[in-house]
């Protein structure tokens, strides 16, 4: 049987630019041989799509790459070679592994575009996809399905925010950009007078910025795998060192936060988040694979707080060490996502 070749889409015009690319890296360094790995970068600006060969991709250091965050930097590898991007993997790709995060990567942009050029591609399809990202319609449609969110309001640029002190009374809130990942743009709000700062940094990510209600609890998250037939892996739990809250910083670095996999939470807990984890899957119908992420109120009551329908795959990232304990090998793990992919 001839192996299939697989495009590793990585990078492009997101604040997560770099952890795309280390996403990316740990896919092609980890496929099966049974797979043919096809590295594409796309520049931070979009306009550049380069081949990349595997080799000069996995010598680059993880730390060089994360010094061009916050730069207009893109990461320089020689050798790479310039392409039109959709033409070229029409002719040598069986399908893309799509390693993006954040804005123009998981929000349903580049899976439209693979749509319609009718190529094949891993994780969820353009609506869920969108959703997913769209943080305040994703809880329009979680609300309908009568799944448990925390309190929150709305606001866009220029709005009044007194409406929502009826609504969430007395702060801490936490604020968030309405489209980012990673953390990107959030911050705690302890006092009033911390608000309209921390608003205006959600604003510089987003038009929307969400104020939740702010929860003390332990915070886990659950993935899933499959399309029809669900799989809901060990719960992760999450212990901030550093920050107030899990944070960029406490994602990506080794020693930003601790991660116990299964969660020490009880079995009863554990399955109800399961099956939340899995009826928000449903709720979006996400496909592939997805990242469901939840805090405890009181000790008993499971909020969502989000959904990730490309979780990171970084070798710091939580759903590869679900997996693991699932006993599923980062190898096995990429296997099944492409297999649920073609299927």
């Amino acid at each position: 049987m001839s192996k299939k070749r697989v495009v590793v889409l990585m990078g492009g015009r997101s604040p997560e630019h770099e952890i795309s690319l280390i996403s990316g890296q740990e896919v092609v360094r980890n496929l099966p041989s049974k797979y043919i790995p096809t590295p594409i970068i796309i520049s931070k600006d979009g306009s550049s799509w380069n081949v990349v060969s595997k080799q000069k991709l996995l010598s680059i250091n993880t730390k060089m790459i994360m010094k061009l965050k916050g730069t207009s930097k893109d990461l320089s590898i020689s050798g790479q070679k310039r392409i039109k991007g959709l033409s070229y993997i029409q002719k040598n790709a069986d399908i893309v592994f799509i390693a993006m995060h954040g804005p123009f990567g998981e929000d349903g942009t580049v899976q439209g575009m693979l749509e319609l050029s009718g190529i094949s591609y891993t994780g969820s399809g353009v609506l869920a996809s969108a959703l997913g990202m769209d943080k305040l319609r994703f809880r329009k449609a979680l609300e309908a399905e009568g799944i448990p969110l925390p309190r929150y309001v709305a606001v866009r640029k220029s709005e009044n925010i007194k409406k929502l002190y009826p609504k969430l009374g007395k702060p801490p809130y936490f604020v968030k950009p309405n489209d980012q990942g990673s953390s990107v743009g959030c911050s705690i709000v302890k006092s009033y007078k911390e608000l309209n700062k921390a608003l205006d940094f959600a604003f510089e990510y987003s038009n929307i910025a969400l104020i939740d209600e702010y929860v003390s609890g332990t915070e886990v998250t659950c993935g899933i795998l499959g399309n029809d037939k669900l799989i809901a892996l060990p719960l992760v739990e999450i212990i901030q060192k550093k920050a107030d809250f899990f944070d960029y910083e406490s994602k990506y670095s080794e020693s930003g936060a601790e991660e116990i996999v299964p969660a020490r939470i009880s079995k009863t807990i554990t399955k109800k988040i399961q099956g939340l984890a899995i009826k928000t899957y449903k709720a979006l119908n996400c496909r592939g694979f997805s990242r469901v992420d939840f805090i405890i109120k009181d000790g008993k009551h499971p909020l969502v707080l989000e959904i990730n329908t490309i979780p990171g795959l970084t070798p710091m990232s939580l759903f590869p060490k679900a997996a693991k304990a699932a006993g599923v090998n980062y190898g096995k793990l990429l296997d099944e996502i492409i297999m649920y992919a073609i299927k």
